[in-house]
Parts: structure tokens; C-alpha cells; sequence
């Protein structure tokens, strides 16, 4: 993005400039899609202590054989998403993304006011919500992918998170707070009328796109001379691309590598993060409360990195250890889980792993694609954000499930925790490597 910027930014422009490396001319977009961000997360994090609330009184067992349907539609999404957004203008697709997103909640949460939810309508809740959030928020990125060049992407992705801390943070306090005067129902209505608000700032975030000529990454195919991007027209190809690109590319097999270990690591944590409340906390009301709790402290946590941090360590540092400061520090945290399995052990990590995840790994996955062409940026990408992450689910779900039936203790889990976590670091080591040192440009 490169045209000059009024310095009249407001109060607000002035003060990110200050904490943050932003140039004046850059803080319409960076605001707009700070405030989309903020939507977006705070109507998913406003109603994922349901979700959470829901897989308790669903059980373990059932909630790993979840993870297998989560898995199937998250397969199922990637080809229709590329049948999508190759033939479908993205100044109509990404906004009928969120508006479909609010739909099924409303629906999801009046059927939830009408009574006690069946378990049918609590699986496919379930499932729902897991498939979606990661598919929006890789649509998110991948737009911004487009909007922003490389040089920006590692001094503004950091920010731009921090809008979508904020939601992630001003969701769950929401929750916490009226969940048990309102109940579930009001709380999912919520989260539709905030996914609503955010079609508003993505449609002004396409006006800037289009008023604006965005710098194109280096070896975008899909850049026409001055004007930047391909501006608003279907990418075009095979809706299976991202398939080819990814078993074809050692890049984007590390980035799919790297994401699977996060989520498996990811999921180990969630499985005895279940285990846990369940025993402590008997009341449903109060495990949402719980949940939503831990959602707030995390999120107040990431904030103050994405804002004075991440950035910085991306331009100083580089990707590596942006890539890696999580993962080393997880190793661990799955030894002090061996050593203790007290619930506020696990608190603890988990608040660290997500915390360190929004702040740090996830700006930082996402930079890893500032290089590569559109229909990478959207295809192959979608498919790693979305089934492989989920596969990742399926995977450690049922291997979890294989450790509880062999009487597997959870100091043993943990240890084998602490082994996938190696895994990742190393993982990311090279992708940092590759990408800091220019060689991801060729895939």
C-alpha cells in the first residue's frame, strides 16, 4: 500500500504510529482491518465457551469422534472454497462469508432459546464452529495477504492481530458476564450481531483495496503494472489446486508440517484441559464462566505482545524466533505437566500456548505467505489453515483415546507432548531460515 495518507489520522492513528511501526499513510487500512478483526473474534470468542460448555456434557470419547466429522468438513470446504473464490468477484464472496457465519449462529441460537439443546444440535454446534473457525479467520489473512507487501506484512501483522485480541478479549468478558442471566441462546445471538457488524468493515476495507494500489509481493503472478493487485476479479483454476501446490512445494509441506504439529500440540492440552474442568467444575453454567475466564486472561495477555512485540521481533529478530519462542517454551510446559497435573499447572500452559500462539506463531504463519502468488495466498493456504490443521485434531484425538484404553498415565501423555513439541520447534527453525533468508519465494 503506497499512496500518501492525510496526516488528519485522529487521536487514535497517532497513537499506534507511536507504539507500533506504522507509517501515517498506512492507518486507514491498518484501522479498518484492526476493527474487522475485533468483530470477528469477538463473536467467535463470545460464543466458543459454549462450544467448550457443549463438549463437556458431550464427553471426551464423543468429542474425539467429533473431531473425525470436523475433519470430513474441513475436507469438504476446500474445494468449494476454491470453486469459490475462482469464480466469484471477493467484493461478494469474503463479505457472504461472515454474513453466512451470522446466519447459522442465529439460527444455531434461536433454536437454543426455544429449550434445552438436543445432543444432535449440540454435535453439529460443535462441529460447525470448529470447521468455521479457522476457515474465516484464513479468509481474513489471505485478503490481507493481498492488501499489504512483504516489508509491511513483518511490521503491520502484529497490530493488525492485536484488533482481533481485542474482540478475542472483549468476547469472553461478555460472556463471563452474562451468561448465566441471558444463557447460551442470547450469547450465540450475540456473536451473529457481531459478525454482521464485521461485513461493515470488510466492505470498507475492499474500498480501500480498491482506491489503493498495494505493492505486490515478490512473484505475485497475479499483479497487473501500477495497479497493484488483480483487483477484484475470481483468481480463476482448479478449485484442487491447493492440493498440488502444497504435495508439490518442501515450503508449503513445512508450513503444513508446522501447523499440524501446532494443533497436535494444541490438542493434547485441550484433551486434559477437558478431563480437568470436568472433575472441578460439576455446574455447566460455571465451566462456561471458566472457559470464558481463560479466554479473557489470554487475550489481555497477547494484546500488549501483538502491540509492542511482535512486530519488533519480526523486523529485528526475523520469523525464526517468532516461530520458535513458543514452542521451545511448551517443551517445558509439558514437563511441568509431567511432574504435576494440577489443574492450575495447565492453566498455566495453556494461557502461555495460546497466549504465545495469537501473539507470536500466528502473525508469524502468516507472513511466511507474503511472497508467494494469489492463488497460493488463497487455495493452498486454505487448505493448511483448515483440514490439515483439523487432521492434526483427528490424528492426536484418537490418539489420545488409544493412550486412555492402554491406562497410559498423564505424566506419559505429557512426556510424549513434550517430544511433538521438540518436533515443532524444529519445524520452525527451517521455515524461519528459509523465509528470513529469501529461498521461500520459489516454493
Amino acid at each position: 500500500m503506497t499512496t500518501e495518507k492525510s496526516t488528519a489520522v485522529g487521536p487514535f492513528g497517532r497513537l499506534l504510529t507511536r507504539i507500533a511501526p506504522i507509517e501515517v499513510r498506512e492507518i486507514p487500512a491498518v484501522i479498518t482491518a484492526m476493527g474487522l478483526f475485533f468483530c470477528m473474534f469477538a463473536g467467535y470468542f463470545a460464543v466458543r465457551p459454549v462450544r467448550e460448555t457443549i463438549g463437556t456434557i458431550l464427553g471426551r470419547e464423543t468429542v474425539a469422534n467429533l473431531y473425525l466429522v470436523t475433519l470430513l468438513g474441513a475436507l469438504a470446504i476446500v474445494p468449494i472454497y476454491g470453486w469459490l473464490v475462482g469464480r466469484v468477484r471477493r467484493s461478494v464472496l469474503l463479505p457472504c462469508v461472515y454474513g453466512f457465519i451470522a446466519l447459522s449462529l442465529a439460527i444455531v441460537g434461536v433454536a437454543f432459546l426455544t429449550g434445552e439443546p438436543s445432543r444432535g444440535l449440540g454435535m453439529f454446534f460443535y462441529v460447525f464452529i470448529s470447521v468455521l473457525n479457522l476457515f474465516f479467520v484464513s479468509v481474513f489473512w489471505s485478503f490481507l495477504l493481498e492488501l499489504f507487501h512483504s516489508g509491511q506484512v513483518k511490521r503491520l501483522f502484529g497490530v493488525i492481530a492485536a484488533g482481533g485480541t481485542a474482540g478475542a478479549l472483549a468476547g469472553p468478558l461478555l460472556t463471563d458476564t452474562i451468561v448465566t442471566r441471558v444463557g447460551n441462546g442470547v450469547v450465540l445471538l450475540i456473536g451473529a450481531a457481531l459478525f454482521v457488524a464485521a461485513i461493515a468493515f470488510q466492505r470498507h476495507l475492499i474500498v480501500i483495496w480498491r482506491g489503493e494500489a498495494p505493492s505486490p509481493a515478490s512473484g505475485d503472478a497475479n499483479v497487473t503494472g501500477a495497479s497493484g493487485v488483480r483487483g477484484d476479479r475470481a483468481i480463476g483454476g482448479n478449485p484442487f489446486a491447493g492440493f498440488v501446490q502444497v504435495f508439490t512445494s518442501p515450503y508449503l509441506l513445512g508450513i503444513a508440517a508446522f501447523v499440524f504439529l501446532l494443533a497436535s500440540v494444541s490438542t493434547f492440552l485441550y484433551f486434559e484441559q477437558l478431563r480437568l474442568v470436568e472433575i472441578s467444575y460439576p455446574d455447566v453454567t460455571e465451566r462456561t464462566r471458566i472457559f470464558a475466564r481463560i479466554d479473557w486472561i489470554v487475550q489481555s495477555l497477547t494484546i500488549a505482545a501483538q502491540l509492542f512485540i511482535t512486530g519488533r521481533i519480526a523486523s529485528r529478530l526475523g520469523l525464526v524466533v517468532l516461530l520458535t519462542i513458543v514452542p521451545v517454551a511448551m517443551i517445558f510446559g509439558f514437563l511441568a505437566l509431567a511432574s504435576s497435573g494440577a489443574f492450575a499447572v495447565l492453566a498455566v500452559v495453556m494461557v502461555l500456548r495460546r497466549a504465545g500462539e495469537y501473539a507470536f506463531v500466528r502473525p508469524g504463519r502468516e507472513m511466511l505467505f507474503s511472497r508467494l502468488d494469489t492463488e497460493t495466498k488463497y487455495k493452498a493456504k486454505n487448505l493448511i489453515d483448515v483440514p490439515i490443521y483439523r487432521a492434526a485434531d483427528a490424528v492426536t484425538a484418537q490418539f489420545q483415546k488409544l493412550f486412555e484404553s492402554a491406562g497410559l498415565t498423564a505424566m506419559v501423555v505429557a512426556l510424549i507432548g513434550a517430544v511433538v513439541a521438540v518436533l515443532w520447534s524444529l519445524t520452525g527453525w527451517w521455515l524461519g531460515k528459509r523465509h528470513d533468508s529469501g529461498s521461500d519465494a520459489k516454493t
